[in-house]
């Protein structure tokens, strides 16, 4: 039977979507699926929620079971063929609201805050510690097993586990699916999927769209470039940033304009505030995000519970079709965070990138991209410097070097001055407390 292991699985509706794509495939509706998490409660709600799914769609075909807290995580390890992790150390409250709340008294403002900037820097820092006990656990319970990270901020931990650790990963993100998609449908030009080609490469929440192509063959970006600077220059809409990226690096990338709007120096500037209307960019946004999200599925779980109604379609996450993939020894391909072994050729070799994969019995092979262009690299270069930085950090647990990361942080160094910068992290620190234990 095989065997997945959900670490993380208190965040109930990203558990309920990957493990019902599992109960929806029939190589691995059977499965034993093993609940994790240290939350009771919320590990309570994705125990009823998974119990109720298994038996409205899978016919309780699936064998689930609980484990909480840390000393039974080497229980829920045991024998896993496949760990996915969605953790979240420290959660909304207090960490999220600590990352945001602090740096704006500094007067340094963000969007998301769960990749890069000074907030992923201190999520990464809270969170590898954590991943390190994991990864100690997996190799001594289920060395085979293949990690699948769907935790941010990704290229920070995918990249920590694949230097740091024996354990098989690869970090997954459902950017890259969505992306032409979304470029389309802003576009208003989404009719013209159908049949096209592309290569997307790059890193997480950065990767690139090298190339795209119609059902004929034809290159579209010549196309795609005129009809993003009219689209900016004529009105406001959701995804200014991306278009502005078009518009003078010639190229679209995978994640949200409102996380691109803090992975650089161009766009929130307290000293161009207009700049904030100008591209329509949601400061404060993922704090709004949480809050919402968490008043729904307290609605959504209140409903489920009273009536017993949920089911499933499988979804394009890319975990199930991975397990699918290797488990049936099916070809597969997908966009995954790896290693840099000579994929992209003008990045670091120690950085995580996001590049085309091929899944089959074997594993996840990555493939050869090759040179980015210069100007594309360059801009994935300042959110790599901030990556290995934080991981140096981790792995020394030398304070020097979150400074360091921040100081080299684009958005961050482009609003304050060195000994803020620092004072910044010091207070963060502070704040954080038994989760920064490795620098107190």
């Amino acid at each position: 039977m095989i065997k997945i292991t959900f670490i993380g699985a208190g965040s109930t509706i990203f558990a309920r979507n990957v493990l019902g794509d599992c109960m929806c495939t029939p190589a691995l509706c059977k499965s034993e699926i093993a609940l994790y998490d240290v939350s009771e409660e919320r590990l309570n709600d994705s125990e009823i929620i998974l119990r109720t799914l298994n038996k409205n769609i899978n016919q309780d075909r699936a064998v689930i079971k609980t484990y909480l807290g840390t000393v039974n995580r080497k229980k829920a390890l045991a024998n896993a063929d496949f760990v996915v992790n969605a953790i979240q150390v420290g959660g909304y409250d207090p960490c999220t609201i600590t990352d945001f709340e602090i740096p704006r008294k500094y007067g340094l403002n963000q969007t998301i805050a769960d990749t890069l900037g000074i907030g992923g820097i201190m999520r990464g820092l809270r969170t590898i510690p954590v991943l390190r006990d994991i990864a100690k656990d997996i190799e001594e319970v289920c060395p085979k097993a293949l990690f699948l990270n769907y935790t941010n901020p990704m290229s920070i931990l995918t990249g920590y586990m694949q230097r740091y650790t024996k354990v098989r990963t690869v970090g997954l993100c459902h950017s890259v699916q969505k992306c032409t998609e979304e470029l389309f449908t802003n576009l208003d030009i989404k009719g013209q999927l159908d049949g096209h080609t592309e290569l997307i490469a790059g890193i997480n929440h950065m990767a690139w769209l090298l190339d795209i192509r119609d059902k004929d063959g034809q290159d579209m970006y010549p196309q795609i470039r005129k009809m993003a600077a009219a689209k900016n220059a004529g009105m406001k809409h959701d995804d200014m940033v991306r278009f502005e990226y078009i518009n003078n690096l010639g190229y679209y990338c995978t994640e949200s304009s409102e996380h691109n709007a803090e992975y650089n120096n161009f766009f929130i500037k307290s000293k161009y505030p207009e700049l904030i209307e100008q591209f329509n960019i949601p400061l404060d946004e993922y704090p709004r995000r949480c809050k919402k999200q968490i008043a729904e599925w307290e609605e959504e779980r209140d409903r489920i519970l009273k009536n017993g109604k949920i089911t499933h379609k499988r979804s394009l996450e890319y975990a199930s079709y991975i397990m699918e993939s290797i488990v049936t020894n099916t070809p597969y391909k997908i966009g995954g965070n790896v290693l840099n072994t000579n994929l992209i050729t003008n990045l670091p070799a120690e950085a995580c990138v996001e590049v085309p994969c091929l899944v089959d019995g074997n594993g996840v092979i990555p493939c050869h991209v090759g040179k980015l262009p210069v100007q594309l690299a360059a801009m994935n270069q300042t959110n790599i410097n901030v990556q290995l930085l934080t991981i140096e950090a981790a792995v020394s647990k030398n304070r020097e070097h979150i400074y360091h990361a921040a100081m080299l942080d684009p958005h961050t160094s482009s609003e304050l001055s060195i000994p803020d910068i620092k004072k910044m992290c010091d207070e963060l620190i502070e704040a954080h407390n038994e989760y920064m234990a490795d620098f107190q």
